[in-house]
């Protein structure tokens, strides 16, 4: 039993930065039909900047996580300006390989500039580890779970009530007749990469004092993210989130029982079998086309 819990505190922990990825992958896509690969890299961008910050210029973690969100969101209202925006008439395989050119660069960069190393950033709760009857538990893994849920449960509230949240919507259902009644696309769309952006280096904070991070973290992200998007449903609300989840318990208890070299193979296990018995996904309708 113990062992049990344990794997399932690993996963739901896993699983929830899993979730924050395919909920980023989720809210551009409802807005623009646009897979945005990149997504991962805003995960990795997080732990990176900051724990640079942090180690090289000394800054605290506060301020050095501040500043991540500002560049990464500056990074993805930026890429779909200049890169995804003058593209929009092209065909949706083109606008893939621009956002997997997006990811390319960024890594690249974030290679240049801050290295190759592996970095880590300090637990935000202390202490940082505890023990509930023998299962060890990372309280960081907690705020993990929590943050995943109240992120989720914001970004449900915003489109359900507010003006921009409205707006988002009818860009999502109907992006001509959301021009006619005054909303302007163009800046939903941009808001949706901003804040898909927020909500990836949101995740590679909380992830990193665990996980640590590195230039190429973001590509395997990306995918299980997007496989966890595509198990939900991207016409679903709740979809990327039970996605996630799903997938990181499979990996954790795959990993436990079987063997971690099964690990990253789950995931694009199902990856593969959503796409060919299911592409709409568990929580997803009909209208969404296969791929």
């Amino acid at each position: 039993m113990t062992t049990f819990l344990q794997l399932l505190v690993s996963g739901m922990t896993v699983g929830s930065i899993y979730a924050l990825v395919a909920i980023g992958f989720t809210l551009v896509y409802r807005a623009s039909d646009i897979f945005n690969f990149a997504q991962g890299e805003y995960v990795m961008l997080g732990g990176m900047i900051t724990g640079v910050l942090i180690a090289v210029a000394g800054f605290g973690l506060v301020s050095a996580a501040a500043i991540a969100i500002i560049i990464t969101v500056a990074i993805g209202v930026a890429g779909y300006f200049f890169a995804i925006k003058p593209a929009r008439n092209a065909a949706s395989v083109q606008i893939l390989i621009i956002t997997i050119g997006i990811s390319v660069l960024l890594r690249g960069l974030t290679s240049a500039m801050l290295g190759k190393d592996f970095v880590r950033i300090p637990s935000f709760l202390s202490p940082e580890v505890l023990n509930f009857g023998g299962v060890v538990v990372q309280s960081q893994a907690l705020l993990v779970i929590a943050g995943t849920a109240i992120m989720a449960l914001g970004l449900w509230l915003f489109l359900k009530l507010t003006v921009l949240g409205k707006g988002v919507t009818a860009v999502s259902a109907n992006q001509m007749a959301a021009k006619l009644v005054g909303i302007n696309p163009t800046l939903i769309i941009a808001f949706c990469f901003g804040i898909s952006a927020f909500i990836g280096v949101v995740g590679g904070l909380l992830a990193t004092p665990i996980t640590m991070s590195s230039y190429d973290a973001g590509t395997m992200l990306a995918i299980k993210g997007f496989s966890a998007a595509m198990l939900g449903g991207m016409s679903s609300a709740a979809g990327p989130l039970v996605g996630g989840l799903l997938i990181g318990l499979l990996e954790a208890f795959g990993a436990g029982y079987l063997s971690s070299t099964y690990k990253d193979v789950i995931a694009l296990s199902v990856l593969l079998a959503v796409l060919a018995f299911r592409p709409q996904g568990l929580f997803g309708g009909r209208s969404v086309q296969r791929v």
